[in-house]
């Protein structure tokens, strides 16, 4: 049965675009990422199911929000000269070099379900219970994923 897309964003675009807002902290792309949220639903309506619709939406809302994120940095669009003077007379280059890397090697192997919940509870401040219910897991079972990856962190910090 597909899913009725309208009925869910009736329902849930108002946490779509917030996840959408709190990532890209820009309102016209927030509501860009909700609206592509929603044409990914229609999609693929026929291969998605109903169940945890807000687990699979804020999951949706989050992905589609960092390939933004990523395309943007890719390709980007400002012309403004100001803008790129200000970016190309920066001295953290270093800085911001040496926290990719360290988010690379700390998620590098990491599952996209780990990362996320990484994000909900180290970023968005969610608590376990909330994380759990968002991603469709026992509080246990994000405990456990939660506290596997920061032993993976502690040892990489043991081997550095």
């Amino acid at each position: 049965m597909a899913l009725d897309v309208e009925a869910l964003y009736l329902r849930y675009a108002p946490m779509v675009r917030r996840r959408c807002l709190h990532l890209l902290r820009d309102e016209a792309l927030a509501q860009d990422a909700t609206q592509e949220v929603f044409v990914n639903c229609l999609r693929f309506q026929d291969r998605l199911t109903g169940d945890y619709p807000s687990s699979m939406l804020f999951r949706m809302a989050t992905n589609t929000s960092l390939n933004l994120l990523r395309s943007r940095r890719r390709r980007p669009e400002t012309h403004d000269e100001d803008v790129l003077l200000s970016i190309a007379s920066q001295d953290d280059h270093g800085a911001a070099y040496e926290a990719r890397s360290l988010l690379g090697r700390i998620f590098g192997k990491e599952t996209e379900s780990t990362r996320v919940m990484a994000v909900m509870y180290h970023l968005d401040g969610m608590t376990l219970e909330e994380v759990a219910k968002e991603t469709g897991m026992s509080i246990s079972g994000v405990r456990k994923r939660l506290m596997g990856l920061r032993a993976r962190v502690q040892g990489m910090k043991e081997v550095a």
